[in-house]
């Protein structure tokens, strides 16, 4: 492909409004961020309980930073595996009642890094027709053969399992799906992957420190003792810092160290990044009532909408979509609000199913009520 035909692929991208652009931010992530030297409210952060910019995470990762420097310098298994790394997989472990938990650069990563290493040619890989990139990408690369069952539909996944005869099985779902906001049925998934001997997988990057009593994810949502022997989260996004973890029975973890590529052949995390995270893991535990707040805002949200009549998804989570169905009405939407102070994202295909286009509206536990009301209001002006 040469750089004509690249060009000619881009402008089918601006006429097809599938165009992406990034806007630069010039502040921490907040309620309230700069861009071009304007101050926003964004809604579109997944920074759900305020986290990202917290003195007690800031101080810890500058305390990180002078003891360990700024870089790991190199993989966790040559020696870039320092302390920090080994109290946070620790204390990770502890936090969502697992034996051992394991550190990973990115989400992306941790996903990858798992099913390549576990599955491959001969095996099933059953995946929600939602699943986030990362598990479907994985998915493909490892070489099994994969079967995408209707979005959190039990008969659907039960008839694919049922005519499988692959040795190997991997049930895989999103814990919270990204775009959609609502919640994998895992009970159900439990029983299934009981019955059929196929193991089970959880990304639970957008349930991870939000749900539960004790924000330790879906898993306690569903007051789920065991069943799930894989279950990944991200750090990024509750907790508000950066990397990825899994978490398991001690072979498993073990499995990962000796054979995940994307574990083995990436330098590792910096540990003043890791010192951040034990910060904000923490607060996740001694400060409930981030999750309370947060709850109490999605309602907010919610129930007025209701009064609006705008249609949102069916969503108890952060994650709160409203549906426009065109990319360029998406887009003037986003505009639009832009002009009113809100930062908050069109999301388009390839990323959500065509013709379900929309305005991905984040809450978080460091927005007030006032800006809630703000939101709604806008959103009734602009439709």
């Amino acid at each position: 492909m040469d750089l004509d035909q690249l060009g000619a692929l881009l402008r089918e991208r601006r006429e097809q409004h599938l165009y992406r652009q990034r806007k630069i931010i010039a502040s921490p992530q907040g309620p309230v961020v700069q861009v071009d030297g304007r101050p926003l409210i964004s809604f579109c952060s997944n920074d759900y309980l305020g986290l990202a910019n917290h003195p007690q995470v800031i101080k810890a990762m500058q305390q990180g930073a002078e003891r360990y420097g700024a870089g790991s310098g190199a993989s966790h298994l040559i020696s870039g595996h320092s302390e920090a790394h080994h109290a946070l997989e620790l204390e990770l472990a502890e936090f969502v009642q697992r034996p051992r938990a394991l550190l990973f650069s990115t989400g992306f990563m941790a996903n990858l890094g798992v099913i390549t290493a576990l599955f491959g040619k001969g095996d099933a890989i059953f995946e929600d027709r939602l699943n986030h990139a990362s598990l479907i990408d994985a998915g493909l690369y490892c070489g099994a053969r994969v079967q995408r069952y209707l979005h959190a539909d039990i008969n659907s996944l039960q008839n694919y399992l049922a005519k499988s005869t692959a040795a190997q099985k991997l049930i895989v779902t999103d814990g919270v799906f990204s775009m959609d906001g609502d919640v994998a049925p895992l009970p159900e998934l439990v029983a299934l992957a009981a019955e059929h001997n196929s193991w089970l997988m959880v990304d639970d990057a957008h349930g991870f420190g939000v749900l539960g009593e004790s924000g330790r994810g879906t898993v306690e949502h569903f007051a789920l003792a065991d069943g799930i022997p894989i279950y990944m989260a991200t750090l990024g996004k509750a907790l508000g810092t950066f990397g990825a973890f899994v978490a398991g029975s001690v072979e498993l973890i073990e499995t990962l160290i000796q054979s995940a590529r994307s574990y083995i052949y990436t330098t590792a995390l910096p540990p003043a990044v890791a010192e951040a995270t034990r910060a904000s893991l923490k607060l996740v535990q001694q400060e409930p009532w981030r999750r309370d707040k947060l709850r109490s805002l999605i309602a907010r949200f919610r129930q007025g909408a209701q009064q609006l009549g705008l249609t949102l998804m069916d969503s108890v989570t952060p994650i709160q979509p409203l549906i426009v169905g065109d990319n360029e009405k998406a887009l003037r939407y986003s505009d639009a609000l832009l002009e009113k102070g809100f930062l908050i994202g069109a999301v388009r295909p390839p990323t959500v199913p065509q013709g379900s286009a929309r305005l991905r509206i984040t809450i978080s536990a460091a927005h007030e009520e006032h800006q809630i009301d703000r939101l709604l209001e806008a959103l009734d002006q602009i439709r």
